[in-house]
């Protein structure tokens, strides 16, 4: 069968959930083949986590210059590959960088390119969730081979061992593609809370909430849940809280098991970032929100009250 790439997704030397999705949705296209496009020594660290997925290779495209600068020379390296290998598509994040790279490397190969796709047959036909997310629609690119990316969150990712082969890739970088360098780097710093994108419990606050001094009831709730906060663009847009924390199509997608969505009204603009939740809970005082369509489970009354409640009912049954 013929590779599919898979453009790894890192963070301090850990892969990325949509990684995983992206490898289990290749072994259903031919081959899985990870490719690490970084600083020397970044395949070593996510070698055997790549493998366990299902990757069968992993190309090792290591170089300072693929770390000291903007994503043009990983592009560049990256279109070096596909050319070298030939593969049957290829497939990356659909994050900021990922959909940079795609772009740069569709320009490169003289290739189409589909984003924020959520599904992709064996013949290359793509599933996309557009206008928000209230229209589902098949396409395929029609020139070149399907280069894509995926949606965050879209499926399930599941293991798959593998005894993975490293392949190192030789990387040239020329002038041209080392036009913006990365001067400086600065941690986020984290807290004990999971990462919104890839928790299974997300407890998200809207503009129902009132003010950045209410959303510690939206993360007292989390917190008991074990969860992550999240928030409406409506809330980030009035200063409740930050926007690395908002969830939306201008924001983050998720897809937890459990999402409770408090004091948000259920515009079509945050439906589009949460609406694949496996249970969805909605607390709203207006029992005409548009949240009710989509929630399993509502309750109409004044967050205030409700939240309390909840967590004095959650603290006696932990």
């Amino acid at each position: 069968m013929a590779e599919v790439l898979v453009v790894v997704e890192q963070a301090g030397g850990a892969v990325k959930k949509v990684t995983l999705e992206m490898l289990t949705l290749a072994r259903e296209l031919g081959t899985p083949a990870a490719v690490v496009l970084g600083a020397p020594g970044a395949a070593a660290a996510v070698v055997d986590k790549l493998a366990e997925y299902g990757a069968a290779t992993v190309y090792a495209a290591e170089h300072e210059d693929l770390d000291g600068y903007l994503v043009a020379p990983k592009a560049a390296a990256l279109a070096d590959l596909v050319r070298q290998v030939s593969p049957a598509a290829v497939l990356l994040g659909s994050t900021q960088e990922g959909k940079e790279i795609a772009g740069r490397l569709a320009v490169k190969l003289d290739n189409g390119l589909l984003t924020d796709v959520t599904g992709l047959a064996a013949d290359g036909t793509a599933t996309q969730a557009i206008f928000a997310g209230s229209t589902i629609v098949t396409s395929r690119v029609t020139r070149g081979l399907p280069l894509v990316t995926v949606r965050p969150n879209s499926l399930t990712p599941t293991p798959a061992p593998a005894e993975a082969k490293v392949s190192a890739v030789e990387v040239a970088v020329d002038g041209s593609a080392k036009l913006a360098r990365i001067v400086e780097r600065v941690a986020e710093a984290k807290g004990a809370r999971p990462e919104l994108t890839e928790a299974s419990v997300v407890v998200s606050g809207g503009r129902g909430v009132g003010s950045a001094e209410n959303f510690k009831q939206v993360e007292e709730l989390a917190d008991l849940l074990g969860g992550a906060v999240g928030a409406s663009r409506a809330a980030v847009d009035s200063g409740f809280y930050p926007h690395q924390f908002q969830v939306g199509q201008t924001g983050k997608t998720v897809s937890p098991q459990l999402y409770i969505a408090l004091g948000i009204s259920g515009a079509i603009q945050h439906r589009a970032g949460m609406q694949t939740s496996k249970v969805i809970v909605a607390v709203n005082k207006d029992p005409e929100a548009p949240i009710f369509e989509l929630a399993d489970f509502g309750v109409v009354g004044d967050l205030h009250k409700v939240v309390p409640q909840a967590a004095e009912e959650i603290r006696k049954r932990r």
